[in-house]
């Protein structure tokens, strides 16, 4: 097969990266994907960094040898701090391309000189170096207000139950002021699938994700590298779990039709 036939690997602890691939979609409609979502070692957020590197790796090394993936997305926050640098030392000819939260594009964007900014992630991605560099940098400009959502990227796993949905994000939010909040950034790629359900507390705030901001990357890498596809009208994608879930591509595609982009 020619190098830049081969797919695109999209990777997450489940359902998350599906906010990543709606983008990636749209902007690289002639490119095969295989989406694997890690759900038998779901949640990501509540592991040690070590555990998340170790099963990143062990995603990428069986996706480039069973479906000879040409490039590999983390579409998750949590993996993408703790494993992209050491994916990128230990396949230095295969594009990876990670996400961050959208922390400057919420501080720059959201007309105020100094906006409140709500950072919804999970507790591990917001204790990891890369955050921690990413709130020096912006908080000068901006008031940060990190807060840890564990549990909610199973509720959303599990189908996104409207009563358990509600009562979980009521619990998150009951400490935040949300008249005060400017911006609201989704610092985990499970967030985006709810994005409708969050702005309901935060009227006046805007959302922000980085699934387009990486869907771009992703383009960019590829072109730099030659492997971008042109010559056919539609790519394929396949979906994969590694708790061998038959329910879990029905979810899918039933988030990826439903997500608003």
């Amino acid at each position: 097969m020619a190098e830049n036939k081969r797919p695109i690997a999209v990777i997450d602890s489940g359902l998350g990266g599906i906010s990543v691939l709606s983008h990636l979609l749209v902007e690289l409609p002639n490119e095969d994907f295989v989406y694997f979502g890690d759900n038998a070692n779901a949640p990501y957020g509540s592991k040690t960094t070590d555990e998340v590197l170790s099963l990143t790796l062990d995603n990428i090394k069986m996706l480039e040898e069973k479906y000879f993936a040409k490039a590999a997305v983390i579409a998750c926050n949590t993996a993408t701090g703790a494993a992209a640098a050491k994916c990128r030392e230990i396949y230095p000819n295969m594009p990876i391309i990670g996400i961050e939260p959208a922390i400057k594009p919420a501080v720059t964007l959201s007309g105020k000189e100094a906006p409140n900014v709500l950072v919804m992630a999970t507790p591990l991605t917001l204790s990891q170096e890369k955050f921690v560099n990413l709130a020096e940098k912006y908080n000068p400009n901006a008031n940060l207000i990190p807060l840890p959502c564990p549990g909610l990227s199973q509720v959303i796993e599990s189908g996104g139950d409207e009563k358990a949905l509600d009562e979980m994000l009521t619990r998150l939010f009951a400490d935040v002021e949300s008249e005060d909040i400017d911006a609201v950034v989704l610092g985990c790629t499970h967030y985006p699938l709810i994005s409708e359900h969050i702005k309901k507390y935060f009227p006046k705030a805007s959302i922000y994700d980085g699934g387009l901001g990486t869907a771009l990357q992703t383009k960019r890498r590829l072109s730099d590298s030659g492997l971008l596809i042109s010559d056919r009208k539609t790519g394929s994608l396949t979906i994969i779990n590694s708790a061998q879930d038959p329910s879990f591509e029905e979810l899918a595609n039933k988030y990826l039709k439903n997500i608003n982009i």
